[in-house]
């Protein structure tokens, strides 16, 4: 989603009844919106009475309040009509709530020892708020247009009464795919078939002169699906007699697919908000087991232990790339474009496919072993070449294999002038091929165009080739397609190549290169078990380690032992003090002290400047050996 720009003065009703909560919430929101009103309401009465006399940009309510809840107040809210994002801020919400508020209606939830989060939870909802407005302006011009298209782009059909068709126009042949000389004399079903034509007549009113609409979904001639919106009239004679029935039919189909492709991609912001803050806490799960394993098993010689610690292991690392795999594609957010080696992306793609493809479908890679660079987007490419394998799948219902191949090709002038927007140079290509059954020569030409599909009801938006070409050549490159009805597929994707060389793999440096020599480490982050399974990898590495639980603690504890720690790891998002404000206090006492921001928050990273003057960021979870490398890399920078 695009971000909105900056609001200034954004108006908030907030339901609190502890003023210490309101306070703290109230300072971080003006601390961002400086000129934003909140209006605080402490029960039902005052809270009604703010919803009928105000408009409101966002609403945050506690979850639990003396003879009221939040619940019942995002019903009285949305029971009034009222859209604004509805936020909760709670102590303890708990899943099973949690998940109940958002299938009511609520944007998100923020746990109150978490406030830091609340700023990029009003953000997205404002942002989501945004988008909604554009998409409803955008759908409301849509219609503006259509009622100013003439009739004629409409299906005309005349029949009589036995239903044998007498008059088919311009916009039935464009619609139906089917000539008039061929439509006329042709009985109705055969054109409309018998599903849509018996909709139509069971929407029959009771009134004989009345008339009526239904929509209804036809097969075109060509095998396509097109919903169409038909308004039916009877003609009767100069007796008055029924004589044929006239049946004006709008073609809908583009509309309907943008409304499911609204509602869908609702469905998956709210998965993404939901998922974004579980990501979170199971990152903070597995930092402590994935520093532990190597703990436990420096204790045993034992080879069957080892296998076994060797398996946990593997499965947290999985777990690992699949919650930050999954909740890229939930959310869809466009990151920045950088440097990226595509035999990464191809290495996350394969790995998620095999947990989705089923086992009749074999992946295999091929992957030239110098490939150079592509500056991209690394979810945007991922997404591509999902979807590209996704369709591999669809047409593989008896199974098959799907082969993914990279090298390096030259396209030189006279070839680029043959591919429309191409430069001539050098490029990257990406290569699925699968062994399904094919696409028809007679629809190739149409699988990029928006809305197409072959797949059934419910299977496919049709949506998914045209994003990978729009993607593709929003990277400046281009995409071909070859395919053999009944042997398989070919897309050949494109990437102009970096004019920098190709990163190589990040080499695994000597372990006792990351061991310390005694030096003194300072520990702060909330979660006890992080700070103790960092406190005992570090002591194994040869450091000596203090505590803090939170960022008051920490700049206590630093500033007793000044002279002692040479490091502090912080985590980034702690109740009080965040991590980032506890790194600007102690530069502004040491400005050299090399400092370790953590964050279990998928996606984000700091501003430049907090990162500036020797700051290191790491994103949990994380191994014993990425944190120990942080730390010898730190100080050997001061």
């Amino acid at each position: 989603m695009t971000s909105v720009p900056l609001i200034p003065d954004i108006h908030v009703l907030h339901l609190e009844d502890n003023l210490a909560d309101a306070e703290l919430i109230h300072a971080l929101l003006r601390d961002e919106w400086p000129s934003c009103t909140i209006h605080t309401v402490q029960n039902r009465q005052d809270y009604l009475r703010a919803l009928d006399s105000g408009s409101f940009d966002v609403i945050l309510s506690d979850f639990s309040l003396p003879q009221f809840d939040g619940l019942s107040a995002l019903a009285l809210a949305r029971g009034r009509s009222i859209s604004a994002p509805f936020i909760f801020l709670s102590g303890t919400i708990g899943e099973e709530n949690a998940v109940r508020a958002l299938q009511n209606g609520a944007t998100d939830y923020v746990l109150k020892d978490r406030p830091a989060r609340l700023i990029s939870a009003v953000r997205r909802a404002l942002d989501a708020v945004e988008e909604l407005r554009r998409r409803r302006s955008a759908e409301l011009k849509l219609r503006e247009q259509a009622e100013l298209l003439d009739k004629i782009r409409d299906a005309i059909v005349v029949c009589d009464i036995g239903r044998r068709i007498t008059y088919w126009n311009q916009g039935a042949e464009r619609i139906f795919g089917c000539s008039s000389a061929d439509a006329t004399g042709r009985n109705a079903e055969d054109l409309f078939g018998h599903a849509a034509l018996s909709a139509i007549e069971s929407a029959r009113p009771e009134s004989p002169d009345a008339e009526w609409h239904k929509e209804v979904e036809i097969r075109t001639r060509n095998g396509q699906s097109r919903i169409l919106e038909c308004r039916v009239s009877v003609i009767r004679d100069e007796q008055s007699a029924p004589k044929s029935h006239l049946i004006i039919c709008a073609d809908v189909t583009e509309p309907r697919q943008l409304e499911r492709q609204f509602y869908r991609s609702q469905r998956m912001e709210s998965l993404g908000t939901l998922a974004g803050g579980i990501a979170h806490d199971l990152n903070n799960v597995l930092t402590p087991i994935l520093m532990s394993i190597p703990l436990v098993g420096d204790l045993t010689q034992d080879p069957e232990l080892l296998r076994i610690m060797g398996i946990l292991d593997n499965s947290a690392r999985r777990g690992a790339t699949l919650i930050r795999q999954i909740l890229a594609y939930a959310r869809g957010a466009e990151g920045e474009r950088t440097e990226v080696q595509l035999r990464l992306v191809v290495r996350e793609v394969v790995a998620l496919l095999g947990e989705t493809l089923p086992k009749s479908i074999v992946v295999s890679t091929h992957l030239a072993p110098d490939l150079p660079a592509i500056t991209a987007d690394f979810t945007q490419i991922s997404q591509v070449l999902m979807n590209l394998c996704v369709n591999s799948r669809d047409a593989m219902p008896n199974g098959g294999r799907i082969t993914l191949t990279a090298d390096t090709v030259t396209i030189d002038k006279a070839s680029a002038d043959a591919i429309p927007g191409t430069q001539p140079g050098r490029y990257v290509r990406l290569v699925v091929d699968d062994t399904g059954t094919g696409i028809a020569p007679e629809i190739i030409d149409r699988i990029f165009d928006p809305f197409f599909t072959t797949k059934g009801a419910g299977r496919g938006t049709g949506l998914g080739l045209s994003t990978a070409l729009g993607i593709v050549r929003s990277h400046g490159g281009f995409l071909q397609v070859q395919s053999t009805p009944g042997k398989g597929t070919r897309f050949s994707l494109h990437f102009p190549a970096s004019a920098s060389p190709s990163p190589a793999d990040p080499e695994r440096p000597d372990p006792a290169s990351a061991r310390g020599s005694g030096e003194t480490i300072l520990v702060i982050d909330d979660d006890l078990n992080i700070r103790e399974v960092i406190r005992a990898f570090l002591e194994s590495a040869g450091y000596r380690i203090l505590l803090a639980a939170d960022g008051t603690e920490g700049l206590a504890t630093f500033l007793r032992n000044r002279g002692r720690i040479r490091c502090v790891i912080t985590d980034l998002m702690m109740p009080g003090l965040q991590g980032d404000q506890v790194a600007a206090s102690l530069r502004a006492v040491e400005p050299g002290l090399p400092i370790i921001l953590v964050s279990g928050v998928l996606g984000f990273r700091p501003p430049s400047a907090t990162l500036a003057h020797g700051t290191t960021f790491l994103t949990k979870p994380m191994t014993g050996a990425d944190l120990t490398r942080a730390v010898a890399a730190a100080l050997t920078r001061r």
